[in-house]
Formats: structure tokens, sequence, C-alpha cells
């Protein structure tokens, strides 16, 4: 994967989703696709970060009890 951009830069998915649908990165606060069908608490470049130590089948699912 390249080079993540400067976290003051939103990542792609933020740039095409609704706005009411961004948020920030759980980990980085970089401004992401966070909420609604798609998103992510994670940008791709934490979740590929995650992916390389637990696996490319790691998925979020839900924090709901």
């Amino acid at each position: 994967m390249t080079t993540p951009p400067p976290i003051t830069e939103p990542g792609p998915s933020a740039l095409t989703c609704p706005g009411d649908e961004v948020g920030p990165c759980a980990t980085c606060q970089r401004k992401t696709h966070k909420y609604g069908s798609g998103g992510s608490p994670l940008c791709q470049w934490c979740l590929a970060s995650v992916q390389e130590d637990w696996g490319r089948t790691v998925r979020y699912v839900s924090t709901r009890a």
C-alpha cells in the first residue's frame, strides 16, 4: 500500500459518501466514511495495519451489545 497522506487530509472514502456519514478514524482521527452503510471505524491505512497483524479476514462488525 502507498504511504498515507498527512492526517489533515481526509481519506478517499470521506470524499465519496454523504457528509453526515463522515467521522474520525478511531486510531488516527483522519476523516473517513465512518457511519451508515459501508462505513468503518478505521480509515483504509489503519485497517491495512490491523489486517497485517490479524490477517485479511478481520472485519469490523458492531460495538452493540
